[in-house]
C-alpha cells in the first residue's frame, strides 16, 4: 500500500489497483498540491460532512464514476445528488474490493452547508480503518482524544496513523501525543493542521511529543511507502 499526503486532511491510497481517497478537500485547500480537476480516482472514503474533509467529493465521483463510501445520514444525502455511494456506520466494516473499510468513532460533529447557506445534518462523524495488501492505516478525522483509541491499538496492528493535531475544532498535538502512545501505530503522520490561522501548529513539536520516535511529518504529494 502507498498512501500520499495532499495537505490538510487529504490522503489518496493506492491498493489493489484502486485510488482511493479520504477526505478530498482540493478546492480552497492552500495546502493542497492538487488541482481537482486533474484527479482521477475509483473510491472517496468521507470522515464527516464539514465542507473541509467533503471538499471535491460530488465533482469528482460524478467526473470518475467513483463509489463514495461514507456513515449513513451524509452517504444517503450524498445519494440525492446523483452519486453512487455505500452507507455504512460507526462500528461496522466492509470488505470491498480495494480494501476492507471499518469505521469508528469521532467526537466531532457533521453537517453540510449548501450553495443556498441551508444546513444539512450528516450524521456521526466518523474514524476510518483502511486495510489492504494486510496492511492497516488510521485515519482518526476530526476528533478529541478519547479512551476507546487504547482499544483499537491493542487489537489491530495500526501500520500509520493519520492524527489531527490543529487544536480549536480536534486534538492538539499533547491529545494528539496521547493518542499515538495508546494506537501503538509503527508510524505517526500529524494532519489538519496550519490550514487556517485557527489551527496553526508546529508538526515538529509534535513529533518531539512523541515517546516511541515513530513521528514522520509530510508534506504535500510526500508518500508513505507501507
Amino acid at each position: 500500500m502507498e498512501v500520499t499526503y495532499h495537505g490538510h486532511s487529504v490522503l489518496e491510497i493506492q491498493a489493489n489497483g484502486k485510488t482511493i481517497f479520504i477526505d478530498p478537500f482540493i478546492t480552497g485547500n492552500g495546502q493542497c498540491d492538487l488541482k481537482a480537476e486533474d484527479v482521477k480516482l475509483d473510491v472517496i472514503l468521507l470522515t464527516h460532512g464539514h465542507s473541509d474533509h467533503v471538499g471535491d467529493t460530488i465533482q469528482l465521483a460524478k467526473d470518475n464514476d467513483a463509489l463514495v463510501v461514507a456513515p449513513f445520514e451524509l452517504a444517503n444525502y450524498l445519494g440525492t445528488k446523483g452519486l453512487n455511494v455505500h452507507p455504512m456506520h460507526i462500528g461496522g466494516s466492509h470488505e470491498f474490493d480495494f480494501g476492507k473499510v471499518k469505521f469508528t468513532q469521532a467526537f466531532h460533529g457533521s453537517s453540510f452547508e449548501e450553495e443556498d447557506g441551508t444546513i444539512v445534518y450528516t450524521g456521526m462523524p466518523a474514524g476510518i480503518l483502511f486495510t489492504a495488501d494486510n496492511q492497516t492505516i488510521y485515519h482518526a478525522g476530526d476528533t478529541a482524544l478519547f479512551s476507546d483509541m487504547k482499544m483499537y491499538g491493542e487489537r489491530h496492528v495500526i501500520d500509520a496513523a493519520f492524527l489531527p493535531i490543529g487544536d480549536n475544532f480536534t486534538m492538539g498535538p499533547e491529545d494528539a501525543a496521547a493518542a499515538a502512545e495508546w494506537l501503538k501505530a509503527k508510524t505517526v503522520v500529524p494532519i489538519h493542521y496550519n490550514t487556517f490561522p485557527v489551527i496553526e501548529q508546529d508538526p515538529e513539536h509534535f513529533v518531539s511529543l512523541l515517546n516511541s520516535g515513530n513521528g514522520q511529518i509530510l508534506k504535500a504529494g510526500e508518500k508513505l511507502s507501507l
